[in-house]
């Protein structure tokens, strides 16, 4: 059996993030990082005690669980040279790719071999245990993705989904931190237009952020529902919503989903 249950081939934002959890739930000696930038491993491995640094080539000889934490343009420069180490393999392991727009047969394809592949769709806030993992598997049994679900469940909501899900998926999850933060930082700098020091509407933003969501989540009820309670008649908050409705907040919402999926979807045909 292999030494190592979680290696990492690449430690940018996501890698990191995923190492980070999985830091929550395995120690630090069964945790193997490799990354183009030695640098970037460095810092991470200094932030999990016990991980252990590598190469590629030692990673796919070694490891059960290889993720691969890299740029789908960048995906067969860095499996190309590890074909021959990972076909002369003779105990089992499961490619796990976090790839916009890679499908587990690609994967399989890019390699030329049958292996079991694990396909996820993570976001950066799954570094602090607040994060949303889809996932899906292809040539992987159960007892495998039930394992993998086991040790990623410290990123925060994991969830299993057919492949034809992901990519919407990774329209509203993985790119939605990015919206969240824009609408926060929005937020803010309205509060400082009304005299708020900045480090205050920052951090009220943010909480009320953290607190709206986790309604959403805890009370069951339909974000619509939770708006309408906020909003007394002739009181301040219905004229703030009646702005956001001209503005076209919801449509600009929307528009950014769809041009996220739209634009994965095109990375997909090349």
């Amino acid at each position: 059996m292999a030494a190592y249950k979680f290696t990492f081939i690449g430690t940018g934002n996501m890698g990191a993030a995923l190492a980070r959890a999985a830091a929550k739930s395995l120690p630090g000696e069964e945790i193997l990082l490799s990354n183009r930038t030695p640098a970037k491993a460095e810092a991470l491995a200094a932030e999990l005690p016990g991980a252990v640094l590598s190469t590629n080539e030692e990673v796919a000889r070694t490891a059960q669980l290889i993720f691969l934490g890299v740029k789908p343009q960048m995906m067969e420069l860095v499996l190309d040279p590890l074909e021959r180490i990972l076909r002369g393999r003779e105990d089992r392991f499961v490619l796990v790719t976090m790839a916009a727009s890679l499908t587990c047969e690609r994967i399989q394809d890019i390699l030329d071999l049958d292996c079991p592949v694990i396909r996820m769709m993570p976001n950066t806030p799954a570094a602090i245990g607040a994060g949303v993992v889809q996932y899906c598997g292809q040539g992987v049994t159960m007892d495998e993705l039930d394992s993998f679900a086991a040790l990623i469940a410290p990123a925060g909501l994991v969830d299993p989904v057919p492949e034809g899900f992901i990519d919407a998926a990774s329209a509203v999850s993985g790119c939605g931190p990015a919206f969240a933060y824009l609408f926060i930082e929005a937020l803010a700098d309205g509060g400082v237009a009304c005299g708020l020091p900045r480090d205050k509407a920052l951090s009220y933003a943010a909480q009320m952020a953290e607190g709206a969501a986790r309604m959403v989540l805890e009370s069951g009820k339909h974000p619509g529902e939770l708006k309408d309670a906020v909003c007394s008649p002739g009181g301040t908050t219905i004229q703030g919503v009646r702005v956001l409705e001209e503005r076209g907040l919801r449509a600009a919402a929307m528009d950014a989903v769809i041009a996220a999926y739209e634009k994965t979807l095109k990375l997909a045909k090349k």
